[in-house]
């Protein structure tokens, strides 16, 4: 099984941008916590990051070739993208939405996502464990299935 982690804007400032909301640790920190979990669950996970919509876009693309699911932080595209969320529609793999604050306790656009709806799931306030959920959900998925 391989997962892509997909990270989009500003997540790379994560440790040093708003610690009192997105916490204190960085996207390295992060993704060695998820290598750890895969490692320890016999999976593989690759990790993407990228500040540009285009480049996320592809990364979903691609990732229907060799990807199991896909747990994807859109960051501030979650509210503005309808281009991730054809990508979204138009792959066949699973994708879990996962945010680290929670977004329903904060400015009122950050609750509205245009790719909620595309996707299989969205876990969001729990921090980096947020991605960690979305991991065994995927997980999940794609073992339930026939």
């Amino acid at each position: 099984m391989k997962i892509l982690i997909l990270h989009g804007p500003n997540l790379n400032l994560l440790g040093t941008r708003e610690t009192d909301i997105y916490g204190k640790l960085s996207l390295v920190d992060i993704n060695l916590n998820l290598e750890e979990y895969a490692k320890n669950n016999n999976f593989e996970i690759k990790f993407i990051q990228s500040n540009i919509e285009g480049e996320l876009v592809n990364a979903l693309q691609e990732a229907q070739s060799w990807a199991t699911g896909v747990v994807f932080n859109p960051a501030g595209y979650t509210h503005t993208s309808v281009a991730l969320r054809d990508a979204i529609t138009a792959i066949e793999i699973p994708v879990i939405e996962v945010h680290l604050s929670n977004v329903y306790g904060r400015e009122e656009f950050r609750q509205k996502s245009l790719l909620s709806g595309q996707c299989a799931g969205k876990i969001t306030g729990f921090g980096w464990r947020s991605y960690l959920y979305g991991l065994m959900e995927i997980i999940e998925l794609r073992t339930k299935q026939p």
